[in-house]
């Protein structure tokens, strides 16, 4: 499962994971230094917030090459370019000098520290071990020209799946990605699985745009986002050639975050 429906909100469970982690952490915080009516919730939404800075810049610092034509992007924290454990260990240095710096919130900042990372970090272990052992769902569609194909016959290559919709915006923003690097990246196969619309509107809007896209195939029913548990647009997974999904990425993709994708994949291709 890629997300859980909030009302009429689809939310990625890793985000849904880093919320409860927060909430399950202040709670702690609060139930420990009750006695002594010391809360560390503030303190606790400063090292989340340096997590997230940390975690943000060590990824724009690796993958810097794809930000120099559009420097806007670095701050454009849609496309989900965070490295994690830079910004733990940081978040965990300054809680620690919170801690020594004011004795009197070391037990109920530590506490809530300690539940914070334990809870967010089993649960993404979790989470991606789950992900790990998902394979390429078995499903029949057909392709833009209305001939029928499975998605197992794809089998043997690296393989890119992009479910999208052209009512989507950021289906349309990330799409000239996709497909540069369909164009690059003759190793890999890209499908672009359309979720839910027909022939022709899908003929008029790649003829619109001159993407030149390959293997567009049509899942009118929605089929394949119902079995791999993502109700939102645009989600991308990515499958290693024996059909093992290495990775999932829910939202926009830059060129940054898709090298960072393609570098996973390929990482897993080697023997």
């Amino acid at each position: 499962m890629m997300t859980m429906n909030v009302g009429p909100f689809a939310l990625a469970v890793p985000h849904i994971i880093l919320m409860v982690s927060l909430l399950l952490a202040t709670l702690t915080g609060w139930w420990v230094g009750r006695r002594s009516k010391l809360n560390p919730e503030a303190q606790l939404f400063k090292l989340l917030m340096v997590a997230l800075l940390v975690a943000r810049l060590a990824f724009v610092i690796v993958y810097f090459d794809h930000f120099r034509d559009d420097l806007w992007g670095v701050i454009d924290i849609r496309d989900g370019g965070f490295f994690a454990w830079p910004g733990l260990i940081a978040a965990i240095a300054l809680g620690a000098w919170m801690a020594w710096r004011e004795k009197t919130l070391r037990i109920p900042l530590g506490s809530a520290m300690a539940v914070g990372v334990l809870i967010w970090g089993f649960s993404s272990f979790v989470l991606h071990a789950f992900e790990q052992g998902t394979r390429l769902p078995e499903l029949a569609l057909r392709d833009n020209h209305g001939a029928p194909v499975a998605l197992v016959d794809y089998v043997g290559k690296p393989l890119v799946i992009n479910l999208w919709a052209t009512w989507c915006p950021p289906c349309r923003r990330e799409m000239p990605v996709l497909a540069e690097a369909q164009r690059k990246e003759s190793d890999l196969t890209f499908l672009f699985v359309n979720q839910g619309e027909g022939e022709t509107v899908i003929g008029e809007f790649l003829a619109s745009q001159g993407l030149g896209l390959e293997n567009v195939l049509l899942d009118t029913g929605g089929q394949l986002g119902q079995k791999l548990g993502s109700a939102a647009l645009p989600t991308t997974i990515f499958y290693d050639a024996e059909g093992r999904q290495v990775s999932s990425h829910l939202g926009e993709l830059s060129r940054a975050s898709l090298a960072r994708e393609l570098d996973k994949l390929k990482m897993d291709a080697q023997p």
